[in-house]
């Protein structure tokens, strides 16, 4: 082969291979994008991707338990959480909607995928009551008034709304008291509107009642 030829085209395969070096990698998958795609995929793929979800969630595991139910009562369970609402709250740590800078960096590690899988994973765990002996009492109807709207009958929650049936007492106590106050770790009208409509006297009964739902 002549050299003038070899040269003419060693010029644009050269040009080529550093463009490829510099070219911006492919846009990941998005976590809701693998959501879908999990979902749709049976049995199999779903126990798959729970059981890779449970190795990725390891780290969370100190605080919120291995399965997703807390060891601390100031800190809320995963368990039983919708998927996609767990994947809600980790983009608004990422986006700084909601502010917590370690969990921030912990949610910064995770590849799309992860988050799908973690997701998953604690939406599949069981969710023992927090407290031993259900209480119901002024605590049903009062949460049946002012929050079953939202959160379901049952307050087993959805996409949007977080579960609160058999949450961390302490957890949900702090919380409710933030939203009444807007203390600016919790800001959402609709919930402080709802809190103040529910009158701070009444907290302690929805959340004793809501703690030991199954």
């Amino acid at each position: 082969m002549p050299r003038s030829f070899m040269l003419s085209l060693a010029a644009p395969l050269s040009l080529a291979a550093a463009v490829s070096l510099f070219a911006a990698p492919a846009a990941a998958e998005p976590a809701r994008d693998h959501l879908a795609r999990i979902t749709q995929s049976g049995p199999a793929g779903l126990k798959l991707a729970q059981d890779a979800g449970r190795k990725a969630a390891f780290f969370c595991a100190n605080c919120h338990g291995e399965t997703g139910v807390s060891k601390y009562p100031e800190v809320p369970n995963l368990a039983g959480q919708h998927p996609v609402y767990v994947l809600g709250q980790i983009e608004a740590f990422l986006s700084g909607r909601r502010k917590d800078a370690f969990m921030q960096g912990l949610m910064k590690v995770l590849s799309e995928e992860e988050k799908a899988q973690i997701a998953l994973f604690f939406a599949a765990q069981p969710v023992p009551p927090a407290k031993a002996v259900a209480v119901v009492g002024e605590g049903k109807e009062l949460f049946s008034r002012n929050c079953a709207r939202c959160h379901g009958a049952e307050a087993k929650g959805g996409e949007t709304f977080p579960r609160l049936a058999g949450q961390q007492d302490e957890y949900l106590r702090r919380s409710l008291q933030r939203y009444l106050k807007a203390s600016g770790e919790r800001i959402y009208p609709p919930m402080t509107a709802a809190v103040n409509g529910l009158g701070e006297k009444n907290i302690e009964a929805v959340v004793n009642y809501l703690s030991s739902q199954p």
